[in-house]
């Protein structure tokens, strides 16, 4: 093996202390000082067209992406490997007393010393094998990994079979912008210096995957994520004549009832299981006290997928809707019952009907009735866009009310859509020449490393968090996208997202990143041996194996 670790606890430590939280101006002093660390290396001295600060596009403010190329002597060979990472980092509030410690991992872990700290965080600081601070796992180390890789091949490039391209980027923990902007820079370069991308290794973190899981893994592909959302209409009314209404917020708890954490809503493929989908987010549209009901309420869902496209996602969740509905119909219908049974008065049913439309459904509704809606939604959605308070999910649904103003009328009803980014799944395929090639270097790279580590190396189809990987391949088709796209209100407007760069790209992906816990919570801590040893070790091995084959 090549000796990594010092190096790589180096530059984690020193990346650390470059407070980068997204949404900072830390993200722009971070990139920078990787540019120079980068500009050091004598090969970046001989060939500065290679060293790249890519400032991002359509932005609200100032930050980069690093891209550093290593072309092998051989400059016949096309074939090029990615390596990713990002540069941001969550907050620093978790920390509390802590917080001015967050960002230097030393002083922190002897303040730790001398603290009361839960039981499994102090064993593990105890080994001397695991260091804490804000980003050392999620994903300093990582970056560090692959800076770390850069400098060993800059030094050993007449030995280099192939390329290899060093991302990083920015505002991964937020919109993922800094990623959307590197696509063109990264299909730019592969025309202009005859690169042919193969594989892209990211190094985002690894944990456990439950309590006392010993492995540690490498992951093909990815987990891809959608933001279902819901705009549910109820009929408003005085609070002395509720039966007379329909309050929307009993619509959506059933709604919610029905989704959160329910296993049936897991998509399965390969034997792996997507966890549940989980509320995020579940309001009346109220904006002040009065004793009138809430006209309309807004939920959003987080929703991970393996296999399922945004369309089936979409019909999966139109059919929970309806029996949502027509519970809380029934059940209104019963209460109503029951009061008038209660206070003597005599009981008539309330017709109800449940009703759930998609986007795309209500929208056409509206199109082919009114000649000049679309002129006209499209000027309230460029004028909404100067509202700043207003994020992509508001803003979406803020659109979607503007809709139902259109084509709605006095009765409840559901319109499902989504309002958020479109986060890809990406599935590795042995079907595909390059995915083929990827999966048996990784899988050969596991069976060189397995004898020199204590602790078993797994290997596994998808990645489980939301990563930058999603944004480099795609396995849904054109058609499922499209899907997406109508059923998206700020598609094209408050959503900068190319998805003909990505398929321009469409290069197979993989993560073997840092092996730590508590990434995002204040006892976040990188095991050190790991990921600064073996998992450097093995992307090399990997890069090895991509380029002999």
């Amino acid at each position: 093996m090549i000796h990594f670790q010092e190096e790589v606890y180096q530059i984690t430590k020193e990346l650390v202390q470059y407070p980068s939280i997204v949404g900072t101006i830390g993200e722009r002093n971070i990139a920078y000082h990787i540019y120079e660390m980068l500009e050091k290396i004598p090969y970046f001295q001989e060939h500065p067209s290679y060293l790249k600060l890519v400032p991002t596009i359509q932005d609200d403010r100032e930050r980069y992406n690093v891209l550093a190329l290593i072309k092998g002597a051989d400059c016949s060979k096309e074939d090029t490997v990615i390596l990713m990472g990002h540069i941001d980092t969550v907050g620093v509030e978790d920390y509390g007393k802590w917080k001015r410690l967050a960002f230097s991992p030393d002083e922190l872990l002897a303040e730790w010393k001398k603290e009361k700290i839960p039981a499994s965080v102090q064993a593990d600081l105890a080994t001397g094998n695991w260091l804490p601070g804000r980003g050392v796992l999620d994903m300093k180390s990582g970056v560090a990994i692959n800076i770390a890789l850069i400098r060993y091949f800059a030094e050993h490039y007449r030995n280099l079979q192939g390329n290899i391209l060093f991302v990083a980027t920015c505002d991964e923990e937020n919109n993922s912008r800094g990623i959307l902007s590197a696509l063109k820079e990264i299909n730019y370069l592969s025309k202009k210096e005859k690169l042919r991308y193969i594989a892209a290794i990211n190094q985002d973190y690894t944990s456990p995957r439950y309590d006392g899981d010993p492995s540690r893994y490498i992951y093909l592909g990815t987990v891809g994520k959608l933001l279902p959302s819901f705009f549910v209409v109820g009929k408003e009314t005085h609070v002395g004549q509720a039966f007379e209404g329909f309050d929307p917020n009993l619509l959506l708890s059933e709604l919610t009832h029905r989704l959160d954490y329910n296993p049936e809503c897991c998509d399965e493929m390969f034997g792996e299981v997507t966890l549940p989908p989980v509320s995020l987010k579940q309001t009346d549209l109220k904006q002040q006290y009065d004793v009138q009901t809430p006209g309309a309420a807004f939920a959003y869902y987080n929703f991970f997928v393996h296999s399922w496209s945004p369309q089936e996602v979409l019909e999966r969740l139109r059919k929970v809707a309806m029996t949502a509905f027509e519970v809380a119909i029934s059940k209104y219908q019963s209460r109503y019952r029951a009061f008038c049974e209660l206070s003597g008065q005599p009981y008539q049913p309330i017709q109800l009907k449940p009703r759930v439309y998609t986007y795309e459904e209500f929208y056409n509704k509206c199109r082919k009735k009114y000649p000049d809606f679309e002129r006209k939604m499209l000027h309230f959605a460029m004028n909404l866009l100067n509202d700043e308070s207003l994020d992509l999910r508001d803003y979406s649904r803020r659109i979607v009310e503007e809709l139902w103003k259109w084509g709605g009328d006095n009765e409840p009803a559901i319109i499902l859509f989504y309002s958020s980014y479109y986060i890809p799944r990406v599935v590795l395929s042995e079907e595909e020449e390059r995915g083929a090639r990827l999966i048996q270097a990784v899988k050969k790279a596991v069976q060189d490393l397995k004898n020199e580590y204590n602790q078993p190396l797994q290997i596994r189809k998808f990645f489980p968090y939301i990563s930058d990987m999603s944004f480099v391949a795609i396995s849904d088709s054109e058609q499922q996208v499209q899907s997406f796209e109508k059923n998206m209100p700020a598609w094209g407007l408050k959503h900068p997202f190319d998805m003909e760069e990505i398929r321009k790209l469409d290069v197979p992906v993989i993560n073997i990143g840092p092996y730590g816990k508590d990434a995002h919570k204040p006892w976040e801590r990188v095991e050190i041996y790991y990921s600064m040893q073996i998992a450097p070790n093995l992307t090399y091995r990997v890069i090895q194996h991509l380029f002999q084959s």
